[in-house]
């Protein structure tokens, strides 16, 4: 008869996220994991088998937590205009830095580096990555400037959107001043007080 683990599996995942999210992919070792995680090797590979199949669990839980954030924050009904919403999606960004998170965003920090080479990874990251940009999108449509847009002119906005936002994530992680975050969202502002063509 198989011991039952002695460990929560979500926790360890968790765990491992945080590890992940600090070294990356490449440079999390098998002792950085462990000592996270708070596991033996043989724990380690019992339940998750190999260092990328525990990467893509991680994944999958920042997709669920950190970008379904994102999209709750981007679907928020509370909030009338998606104008507004979105906006408050990048406010909230450079509010995090300011309290010190210069973790920026793991799937942007996976999108730039050499992991994306593999398939399933990759896959995974752009998943995640078409999440926050249908968030973007259906803001759009809730927004009063932006609601009359062609399907075609709204994708590209929330394209657009999102490439501003991979930027300021990548920006947090790479500990630029606040300042240069902040003229970033000033930006964003100006881009939705555009009056469309």
């Amino acid at each position: 008869m198989a011991r039952p683990r002695e460990f929560d599996t979500q926790d360890a995942i968790k765990k491992a996220t945080a590890v992940f999210w600090e070294k990356g992919f490449l440079e999390a070792s098998l002792p950085d994991l462990l000592d996270g995680m708070g596991l033996t090797r043989g724990s380690l590979y019992k339940a998750f088998k190999d260092k990328k199949n525990l990467f893509l669990l991680v994944l999958e839980h920042y997709e669920e937590e950190a970008v379904g954030a994102a999209k709750a924050r981007l679907a928020d009904a509370q909030v009338p205009d998606g104008r507004a919403r979105i906006l408050s999606l990048f406010a909230a960004l450079c509010a995090a830095v300011a309290a010190g998170d210069t973790r920026g965003c793991l799937l942007c920090s996976a999108a730039a580096g050499f992991e994306m080479s593999d398939p399933e990874i990759a896959e995974a990251v752009e998943k995640g990555m078409r999440g926050i940009r249908d968030g973007f999108e259906a803001a759009l449509r809730a927004s009063a400037t932006h609601r009359a847009l062609p399907d075609t002119e709204r994708k590209a906005l929330a394209n657009v959107l999102l490439t501003h936002y991979i930027g300021l994530r990548v920006l947090a992680r790479s500990r630029m001043p606040l300042g240069i975050l902040e003229q970033s969202v000033e930006s964003v502002a100006r881009l939705l007080d555009m009056e469309p063509v």
